[in-house]
């Protein structure tokens, strides 16, 4: 049985793991992108323009849940962050967009069964 520091002692060893891991990622030869869809729970980490931003979804009564935080990629007080929240039906889309034309579509699938996401142009003919 843990006790109540013993437990906070443990949470914070275990997000100290989870930052160290962002922080692998980050050092790689380039940004990590996800693949195009992704499923419950699972990260979406993408750059769109000047911004970037991690976001998941969480199935609920064949919505998704989404969740997701963006930031300035040359923001480097940290001031930038932002986070949103919303819900999607099966099929509806949410648009990411950037200062600078640039678009993503994350999509809810059918019964919330997957994420998709798409780049996307903002203005025809890009």
């Amino acid at each position: 049985m843990f006790t109540l520091s013993g437990l906070s002692r443990l949470l914070g060893a275990g997000c100290l793991v989870v930052v160290g891991a962002f922080g692998l990622a980050a050092r790689a030869d380039g940004p990590v992108q996800s693949p195009d869809s992704v499923r419950p729970n699972e990260a979406v980490l993408r750059t769109v323009g000047s911004e970037r931003f991690i976001a998941f979804y969480e199935p609920g009564g064949g919505s998704c849940g989404l969740n997701v935080v963006m930031w300035n990629t040359a923001d480097e007080s940290g001031n930038s962050p932002a986070r949103v929240r919303m819900n999607l039906e099966a099929n509806q889309s949410a648009y990411i967009d950037s200062i600078d034309n640039k678009s993503i579509e994350l999509q809810c699938g059918d019964f919330a069964e997957t994420l998709k996401i798409k780049d996307t142009a903002l203005l025809a003919g890009e």
